[in-house]
């Protein structure tokens, strides 16, 4: 693709072409899980109708196609993320399910009774709840970083939280609310300063920037396939090779074994060791079509277009009467393509209800960030809109017609 050409990008996508009462679908929920182009539909479909096998145990020739396919995507994710090896990769089935694994395989083994965690208060429920249920098991301290004024992590509370020596750092890249992007690199070098383990959660960064995870220095990285163009039920963990061999599997069965004696167990190699029983093969094998299109349009160029969208979207929607959006201002480094925000007097739920009469998909609700929507932004919920490669400034278009129909129906100015 030499060109980023937005509808061009549309033709790839069969559910953007869908229509209810004449108006074809605007999706901008993203941010909640990607479309996925006919390049990965036909990669899973040709899987099931032409080499459907398990993989690691077979040697008849669909079996090791099979077991191929699903390597090379490991591969692709190496070489996307910038691991240093595909062994670094552990596919799980999603981003909560990563970060669970290393709460409760390093988290078990290393935390002890007083020792500090720190995370941010803008994070998603899967990297607060697995650390509040290990801090709870361990009789561990769980610490917040506060969210400043400018929806950005303050500064001050992050340096005290990190000189308490927190035995793991778990930070978001980018906020699913607020569209903050945090210096994770940054972090993780003082972190490491201080001994500190760190864990980036990458659901809403991997999908939408350029990402190297050798350099940002992290020592684990989770993120989820189904919201950067793959299947469901697909994601992945990095974690440094050291760190990895070092961890016990928490999941026992075929595949993750060497040997099994009635009394005795040994381990296979990483990352096979996470990986018990039959893997989500189909997940695995449209991973790498999905990686091959977001490479062939440029992490960069990605970026950039959801920043454009970004500042497109709030400035609109700044120019609106009693509209709040939530978030940093936009620029090129700091606001990722999510725009959340509530209309004064009408909830959420029904300002998703109005836009999909529009046939406009927005989402609405705490967006599994209950503490930061409820505590910080002080809302029940919001409404939140979230950008990708298939949008532009005409989606926009239709969502701002949307909100003034809300207001007409609600009687607002």
């Amino acid at each position: 693709m030499a060109k980023f050409d937005v509808d061009s990008i549309k033709e790839d996508f069969p559910i953007l072409k869908t229509e209810k009462e004449g108006k074809q679908l605007v999706y901008l929920d993203s941010a909640a899980t990607s479309q996925k182009p006919n390049q990965v539909i036909d990669a899973i479909s040709d899987y099931y109708r032409t080499y459907n096998a398990n993989i690691h145990r077979g040697i008849y020739e669909i079996a090791e196609k099979a077991t191929e396919a699903y390597t090379d995507s490991k591969k692709e994710m190496a070489d996307f993320i910038g691991a240093d090896s595909y062994e670094e990769i552990v596919y799980v089935r999603n981003t909560t399910e990563a970060i669970n694994l290393v709460a409760l395989s390093w988290g078990e083994r290393n935390i002890e009774e007083g020792d500090h965690i720190l995370i941010s208060e803008m994070e998603h429920h899967s990297n607060i709840v697995p650390w509040v249920l290990l801090s709870k098991r361990k009789k561990a301290k769980l610490d917040y970083i506060k969210v400043g004024d400018d929806y950005k992590l303050d500064e001050q509370s992050l340096e005290e939280g990190l000189e308490k020596q927190p035995k793991i750092v778990a930070i978001t890249h980018a906020s699913n609310v607020l569209g903050t992007i945090n210096d994770v690199k940054a972090i993780t070098e003082k972190a490491h300063k201080q001994g500190s383990v760190v864990l980036v959660d990458g659901a809403q960064s991997a999908p939408h920037m350029p990402v190297n995870v050798s350099d940002i220095g992290c020592d684990f990285y989770a993120l989820s396939g189904h919201k950067m163009l793959g299947p469901t039920g697909i994601g992945a963990l990095y974690g440094k090779s050291d760190i990895l061999n070092s961890m016990p599997p928490i999941i026992g069965g075929g595949d993750m074994i060497r040997t099994v004696e009635f009394y005795a167990c040994t381990w296979n190699d990483i990352p096979w060791k996470f990986e018990a029983g039959t893997s989500n093969i189909e997940g695995g094998i449209g991973m790498r079509p999905a990686i091959s299109y977001l490479k062939s349009i440029g992490m960069q160029n990605v970026f950039e277009h959801e920043v454009k969208l970004t500042k497109y979207a709030m400035k609109s929607l700044s120019e609106i009467d009693n509209v709040t959006v939530y978030g940093p201002e936009p620029d090129n480094d700091c606001h990722a393509g999510v725009v959340s925000f509530a209309i004064k007097g009408v909830h959420p739920h029904d300002i998703a209800s109005i836009f999909d009469n529009y046939n406009v998909a927005i989402r609405a609700g705490h967006h599994c960030a209950m503490p930061l929507v409820t505590q910080i932004l002080n809302q029940s919920a919001v409404a939140r809109m979230s950008f990708y490669i298939y949008n532009d400034e005409k989606d926009i278009d239709k969502a701002v017609e949307a909100i003034n129909e809300v207001k007409r129906i609600f009687k607002i100015k």
